[in-house]
């Protein structure tokens, strides 16, 4: 099974946001390469919001070209083979931390913002941290910090707030 097709299944499957979740899917059948980042028209992506249930915190990156708090995540790539692949790469890439596990269920959220390169349709999971997991900051940070669940919407929009409330409603 293709990316492409990977993501049609996740989506048809994904519960609630009917109208955004329809937008997705009108997005990949008419484009083909809606995956990519050189989708000119927009493109999926894959996120995943990092928790530590136990410690009630949640790891934010300072993102380097948007200067803003957001949970690890980004542009697909082709050995991702799925979208839970995508996301758990990422978040595995941008927060430094090997053994993180999704949250079962799929993606507890969507989210549709525009960025400088192009409109991303973000597809979000949750990934839980395993015990004493260590952070290492990527190139891709200003930096990287643990919040307590309180403090994200101080630091962040309420896009990274609602993936959290999501999150936290399916942990």
């Amino acid at each position: 099974m293709s990316l492409h097709d990977d993501a049609v299944l996740v989506l048809k499957d994904h519960q609630g946001q009917d109208e955004l979740r329809q937008v997705y899917l009108d997005h990949l059948a008419a484009h083909p390469d809606g995956l990519w980042k050189a989708c000119g028209a927009g493109h999926v992506t894959a996120s995943a919001l990092v928790v530590d249930p136990s410690r009630g915190r949640a790891l934010l990156t300072l993102h380097k070209k948007l200067r803003m708090w957001l949970q690890m995540g980004g542009h697909c790539e082709p050995g991702d083979g799925t979208l839970a692949r995508a996301a758990l790469r990422e978040a595995t890439e941008e927060s430094g931390i090997d053994g993180l596990t999704l949250v079962p269920g799929g993606p507890v959220r969507l989210d549709r913002h525009h960025t400088p390169c192009a409109w991303h349709l973000d597809v979000q999971y949750a990934a839980v941290a395993p015990a004493g997991a260590v952070e290492a900051i990527s190139d891709e940070s200003l930096d990287l910090r643990w919040f307590p669940y309180a403090e994200v919407a101080d630091v962040a929009d309420e896009s990274v707030v609602r993936l959290l409330e999501a999150t936290l409603a399916r942990v």
